[in-house]
């Protein structure tokens, strides 16, 4: 049995061809345009205190009376001065994407904010923090201005004070939301891309 080959095949290679690069590059664009998406999502639930709809912890009286004594007035966790909302990047290449907290991202102090984002999603502690008599001052201070019980020797334990970071998870419940219809959207992105419409 022979195979008989009619038609313009010319024109059929050039749209195989062309066909298969065009959708290349929907593809690409597709996973760029859902990498900033679940980014949006991560810088939205760190400034609407919600990632994925899940509320952040909110911080201890300690933490804000602390910030208070040192004039800063905001009371969102995660947020004092927007670091590590800022540091939230997507890097894409070919078809993976990577959306987080990159290695190299740091903080005005220089510290590595991939450090602070997994203490801050996980939590961190128990930390045993010895006191110096300046410490030991301020500490009266925030526990009197938090209005807590100061103790007799002015600002809590005399040797030592132990600090605990209870875990505010704002990566993994913005990326649970994100999933929630992602292959679908993934799909008639790539679809309206190339030019089928859905």
């Amino acid at each position: 049995m022979g195979v008989r080959r009619t038609g313009d095949w010319d024109l059929a290679r050039r749209l195989v061809v062309g066909g298969a690069a065009r959708l290349r590059g929907a593809i690409g664009t597709a996973v760029r345009q859902e990498a900033q998406l679940l980014r949006k999502g991560i810088v939205e639930g760190l400034t609407n205190q919600a990632p994925g709809g899940d509320p952040i912890a909110p911080l201890a009286k300690t933490t804000l009376a602390a910030r208070a004594l040192r004039k800063f007035g905001g009371t969102k966790a995660l947020l004092r001065r927007a670091d590590l909302r800022n540091s939230v990047t997507a890097v894409v290449e070919d078809f993976e994407a990577f959306v987080g907290i990159q290695r190299k991202a740091r903080g005005r102090g220089g510290k590595p904010l991939a450090n602070v984002a997994e203490i801050n999603e996980f939590g961190f502690g128990p930390i045993v923090v010895p006191v110096t008599p300046k410490m030991r001052r301020f500490l009266f201070l925030v526990l009197r201005k938090a209005g807590l019980p100061t103790g007799r020797s002015g600002g809590g334990q005399r040797g030592a004070v132990v600090i605990r970071i209870p875990p505010r998870p704002f990566l993994r419940p913005a990326f649970e939301a994100f999933k929630q219809g992602a292959k679908g959207r993934f799909l008639k992105r790539v679809a309206q891309l190339v030019g089928f419409g859905v």
